[in-house]
């Protein structure tokens, strides 16, 4: 399932026996093969790690620029937050 234009690749790698017949059994389920299946899980868990490094880069950029909230106003807020779940839950 490569991206239009892109050049495909191969990568090899060793699973066990139990994750072999989980990815071979959701293949057949699916009515691809198993390296199909296997370039889609890789190429989603790729663009999920990007984009969770891309938002992770965002709250750097704005340490970097100073750009911050107080710890004591941030655990005031959680502690707000938390007393909001305590009185709706004991209800």
């Amino acid at each position: 399932m490569n991206k239009p234009g892109a050049i495909p690749g191969t990568i090899t790698a060793s699973i066990d026996a139990e994750t072999l017949a989980i990815v071979e059994q959701l293949a057949q389920q699916r009515g691809i093969t198993s390296a199909e299946f296997a370039s889609e899980a890789v190429r989603r868990i790729a663009e999920s790690e990007a984009d969770f490094r891309a938002f992770i880069q965002v709250g750097i950029d704005a340490a970097n620029r100073g750009d911050l909230i107080p710890h004591e106003e941030v655990m005031a807020e959680l502690d707000a937050m938390i007393e909001k779940h305590r009185a709706r839950c004991s209800k």
